[in-house]
């Protein structure tokens, strides 16, 4: 059960890593709005773009938590990168 508990947090650490990294990348590049950058992103087709240069952040948690040693914990940050890709794909090529 313990085991379950870290791959969670994991998880939502990718999560919230991924979100301020979109975030992050939003703010420091683009001359619109949150909302107005993330609107031109999905009409424009780039919206898997940017969610990918804010999975970037993924990379600092997963190393990190392979360098305390906690393996659980970076399984669960891969796990939140596997749905990142598998939602880049979705408005790839469903969209």
């Amino acid at each position: 059960m313990n085991n379950k508990k870290e791959v969670l947090i994991g998880f939502a650490v990718g999560v919230i890593a991924n979100t301020f990294g979109t975030l992050g990348y939003i703010l420091l590049f683009s001359d619109l709005g949150i909302t107005e950058t993330f609107n031109a992103a999905v009409s424009q087709g780039h919206v898997g773009s940017l969610l990918a240069l804010g999975a970037v952040l993924n990379l600092v948690a997963f190393f990190g938590f392979l360098r305390l040693k906690r393996d659980h914990r970076a399984r669960g940050v891969m796990v939140a990168t596997l749905l990142t890709a598998l939602i880049i794909m979705y408005y790839k090529f469903f969209r």
